[in-house]
């Protein structure tokens, strides 16, 4: 069997059709589906945003209508120790007039009997507010950004199985339909536990699209010193989907709206992919589809204004195995095996860094908005530093000393007073920046291995 590198090396390793197929211009329609998982996954920080909420108490209103917010709130909610009004309780309602209430005090608390108010502002509307998830049930929203998790995991599995049994082409489009069919279904979610569901097929489907983008690129790229790049390509498109994600949330503040926002247009990607998407012809050959295959390798060899000799065609021999391979054959070979546990550990700590700071940029005391946009603005340098780094140090060089960097941020980050706001936020953003050029690395390594 011809060396299928010496096959891409005849048609033009990163030619126009490789351009066109993962480089530079079927690449860009590729790499721009890597804008969905990020609008998936990190879309929930403005979905599921809290804000300063207190118990309805309407209830004083009927003994004094004219009374002002902070009048009422006085009234009818207790204050905490640093002066500010109880969440999650009220006082219990009485059936006194507004004087006896106002001159005697209620003495006994409940908890929220007639739902809550929210400091959402004008046409504010998330997860929380709509279903009330707070309180007794404010632990909801982390189920949700978990079970999306899970989803994420379990797509893994299996969509690693379809793509190796039918083709990443199939795998992508079919990715594509089901988070289109449930990221719109989302915002047509009546209560939390159903949106809980359809985020869990959105992970699903996320996780794949990213995966077989990223493994189609490399397929077709046999050049070692182009595989760093088709990666850095493909995670940029991410940071560009959280940056947009921000600018678009903070035009829409209506979390349903938001949702059919963000993934309706999946519809155009979805039609464009389906006509203009090739299945690799690596795969297509490991599949005994030679013609096929052979089609494929013509049309990238004309594309790039390059002949395939028709002898180098005739010597493609399938080598089809008797028995069909699974996953946990990884494991068999000690070499793979070793690199398999070793990336996984590093990829698992990566990932719980990563997303334990994306998914919580609310949580940083500044403007949600322009966190997010700046934490996702940090990736695309991080991209291109990482890609530098690869090419001059190596891979095993740059991973270990991020390793380290990005381990001893979290230590400082320990150090630094809570009061030192900007001082706090600094190290964090040094932390995601290490760990998205982790990612980078990473994904390089392993794809190499």
């Amino acid at each position: 069997m011809s060396n299928f590198g010496q096959i891409l090396r005849e048609i033009g390793e990163f030619g126009l059709f490789q351009g066109l197929h993962s480089g530079k211009r079927l690449l860009f329609a590729l790499c721009a589906l890597n804008v969905f998982p990020a609008l998936d996954v990190i879309g929930q920080v403005f979905t599921g945003q809290s804000f300063p909420h207190h118990c309805n108490t309407d209830w004083i209103l009927e003994r004094g209508p004219n009374l002002t917010e902070e009048r009422q709130k006085n009234l009818t909610i207790p204050v905490n120790e640093d002066g500010s009004f109880e969440s999650c309780e009220m006082f219990t309602p009485v059936d006194w007039d507004l004087e006896d209430i106002e001159k005697y005090g209620i003495n006994t608390t409940t908890k929220c009997m007639d739902g809550w108010d929210y400091e959402a502002g004008p046409g504010g509307s998330t997860l929380v507010t709509e279903f009330d998830v707070v309180c007794d049930k404010n632990g909801l929203i982390a189920v949700s950004q978990s079970i999306s998790m899970a989803g994420i995991l379990i797509g893994a599995l299996v969509y690693g199985i379809i793509s190796d049994r039918f083709g990443r082409r199939f795998a992508i489009l079919l990715a594509i339909s089901f988070l289109l069919v449930f990221g719109v279904a989302t915002a047509f979610s009546p209560n939390i536990y159903v949106y809980m569901v359809f985020k869990f097929f959105c992970g699903t489907s996320s996780v794949s699209m990213t995966m077989n983008v990223s493994v189609l690129g490399e397929l077709i790229i046999t050049d070692p010193s182009k595989a760093a790049l088709c990666t850095m390509v493909i995670l940029c498109f991410s940071g560009i989907g959280q940056m947009s994600l921000s600018g678009i949330a903070y035009l829409i503040h209506n979390w349903r709206i938001l949702q059919l926002v963000l993934f309706s247009p999946l519809v155009i990607l979805l039609g464009a992919h389906y006509w203009i998407l090739p299945e690799s012809a690596r795969w297509l050959l490991a599949h005994g589809k030679k013609k096929k295959a052979q089609k494929e390798l013509q049309r990238a060899a004309r594309i790039n204004g390059t002949k395939l000799p028709e002898d180098l065609l005739d010597q493609i021999n399938m080598e089809r195995t008797s028995e069909r391979r699974n996953v946990f054959d990884i494991f068999k070979i000690p070499y793979l095996r070793k690199y398999t546990l070793i990336m996984g550990f590093i990829w698992f700590a990566v990932s719980l860094l990563y997303y334990g700071l994306a998914l919580n940029v609310g949580s940083f005391g500044m403007n949600i908005y322009l966190t997010q946009f700046i934490f996702a603005l940090v990736e695309i340098p991080a991209n291109v530093c990482g890609l530098f780094l690869i090419q001059h140090f190596g891979r095993r060089l740059c991973e270990a000393c991020f390793l380290i960097f990005g381990g001893t941020a979290c230590l400082v980050v320990l150090a630094v007073p809570k009061g030192i706001l900007q001082t706090l936020n600094m190290f964090l953003l040094f932390k995601k920046c290490h760990q998205h050029i982790h990612f980078l690395t990473d994904m390089s390594i392993f794809f190499l291995c």
